[in-house]
């Protein structure tokens, strides 16, 4: 059979136009392949059906525009000259023609108007940026050009130099629309803070660092900060900066809060490793914000010295049974919250520890990682609350979210075993992108920038399909 596919315009009047041959198959019906339409083909009906609907809306626009809006006299044209439309069905090569001003208006300025220009004032459709950057958020930059080749028309126009452009041109608009970076986001009065509605429940929100190889070192790497905002009752948001790149790393996190609702009033308790930068991050964000030091790491460090103590233990039984059960009794001690005397037990211990006379290999790493542990907990010590009690209570005391959250953000995409390798700005920017995506929120975004894309013609298109 022969298929032919025509294209029928209707005018505002409702009068349709002369009907255009859009594509024209041939279709068999003894196999099973020759069912319906084949990819190849439906690439050439969407790449011919794109040229004709956006020549016929351009020329539309030009018609629109071709008289002076004040007096109605036709403008006098000065020439055209070409533009692409990149969209998701190939590119649409147009004229955009240029028209003098109208003596009747003030010529000061430009002496030319072009309609199209106002129009394309990006010459890539916001759908074709969005999948762009939804797919590359989530597979390299290559593999998301030859997906995006694969299933459309765009095979002869796209690359990956092309998709990271687009991807990180989006990302530096999200960027742009930042506030500005203040040392304290605390605000008003608590007296005012008392009258405000009872906050929905409590925020915690999870922060860890990441590396990823650096591009101009190829031997060092450099510092990924990322994050997750989990409300009792609300959607999780994913944070993401690259630690000395990011200069507003307050507001980027304050940002993302008040998007969940956080009000002066509410609970919200920041769960980190204790690092420097990443505490500095979480301080003078909200007035009812606490710092919690991760069980996850304390029990960790401790664990590592508890191996430690089994190997003096294979040289001298009785001094390695005293240093676990010292670590034992520290341990109990910083889980129901016992700072003071924890402090004082590492101490002891480290004394204990330096005080060591065995032929032990390895001694002197041992008394290392006891004087970091004791620096560590001295330095967190503000952040150590009673984990028993709040474990008990159903909080959480633990970044193992966080932890996760490091592989989903920064180990499924920039692919440090794989040897990927990035720029801290590359990085940056391809973070906003993707935990936009993670979230759900890259399509609001797109939406709220391009407000006509929320409406596709879905509903028309299910009842012409019903009918």
């Amino acid at each position: 059979m022969r298929v032919r596919i025509l294209l029928q315009v209707a005018a505002d009047d409702g009068a349709f136009g002369e009907a255009e041959e859009v594509a024209t198959f041939t279709k068999g019906t003894d196999r099973l392949e020759e069912v319906g339409l084949s990819l190849a083909e439906s690439k050439t009906l969407l790449g011919s059906l794109q040229r004709r609907l956006v020549g016929l809306q351009a020329a539309a626009r030009v018609e629109r525009h071709r008289h002076c809006e004040t007096c109605g006299r036709r403008l006098r044209s000065k020439g055209s000259y070409p533009i692409v439309f990149r969209s998701l069905f190939g590119d649409v090569h147009l004229g955009s023609p240029r028209f003098h001003h109208c003596r009747c208006q003030d010529q000061a300025g430009r002496a030319t108007v072009s309609p199209l220009k106002d129009l394309f004032s990006d010459h890539t459709a916001p759908e074709r940026l969005y999948l762009e950057t939804r797919w590359a958020s989530l597979a390299p930059y290559a593999a998301t050009a030859t997906m995006l080749a694969d299933v459309l028309p765009i095979g002869a126009t796209i690359n990956a130099s092309t998709i990271r452009a687009h991807v990180l041109r989006v990302a530096e608009r999200t960027e742009a629309e930042l506030g500005e970076e203040r040392p304290c986001f605390i605000d008003g009065c608590p007296a005012s803070w008392c009258q405000l509605p009872h906050p929905e429940g409590r925020i915690v929100v999870g922060l860890d660092g990441g590396y990823v190889r650096d591009w101009s070192e190829k031997t060092s790497n450099f510092e990924v900060i990322v994050g997750r905002s989990m409300p009792e009752d609300r959607t999780p948001r994913y944070l993401g900066l690259v630690h000395g790149y990011d200069r507003k790393p307050k507001r980027r996190l304050f940002d993302l809060l008040s998007n969940q609702g956080l009000q002066p009033n509410q609970d919200i308790t920041f769960l980190t490793d204790g690092g420097d930068e990443i505490k500095a991050l979480t301080e003078l964000i909200s007035p009812c914000g606490e710092h919690v030091l991760d069980w996850f790491h304390i029990a960790m460090r401790l664990t590592v010295l508890g191996q430690y103590a089994k190997g003096v233990a294979q040289l001298d039984a009785a001094e390695g049974t005293r240093l676990l059960d010292d670590l034992g009794r520290l341990k109990w001690r910083l889980w129901h919250g016992d700072i003071h005397r924890a402090v004082e037990e590492i101490r002891d211990l480290e004394d204990e520890v330096d005080g060591l006379e065995l032929a032990y290999p390895n001694l002197g790493r041992f008394r290392r990682a006891m004087h970091e542990f004791a620096v560590y907990i001295a330095a967190n010590a503000g952040s150590l609350v009673n984990y028993g009690e709040r474990y008990r209570a159903g909080e959480r005391i633990s970044t193992a979210f966080a932890e996760s959250t490091v592989n989903t953000v920064i180990g499924k995409r920039f692919a440090k075993k794989q040897q990927m390798q990035w720029t801290p700005r590359g990085a940056h920017l391809l973070l906003q992108a993707r935990t936009r995506v993670l979230d759900g929120t890259l399509r609001a975004m797109f939406e709220r920038w391009y407000p006509r894309l929320a409406n596709d013609n879905a509903l028309n298109t299910e009842r012409a399909a019903a009918a």
